[in-house]
């Protein structure tokens, strides 16, 4: 499952972000969701997140 719209993600999901400076090289950070950013729906690139760690970036892979 991807992470474009915003009614998959919930608070103490376990999900994998790309990090602002991370998009060119993609690399992913995984953690559990402390805070969703993003208000609309859904969002092409992901739905912006805030970790517990405090890491903000869009969500690319919901983990299971």
């Amino acid at each position: 499952m991807s992470g474009t719209n915003r009614s998959d993600i919930k608070k103490g999901l376990a999900v994998s972000i790309v990090l602002k400076q991370d998009q060119r090289s993609g690399n992913l950070t995984e953690g559990i969701v402390k805070d969703i950013l993003t208000n609309s729906p859904n969002h092409p690139h992901g739905i912006k997140v805030r970790l517990e760690s405090g890491d903000v970036g869009r969500v690319k892979v919901i983990n299971d």
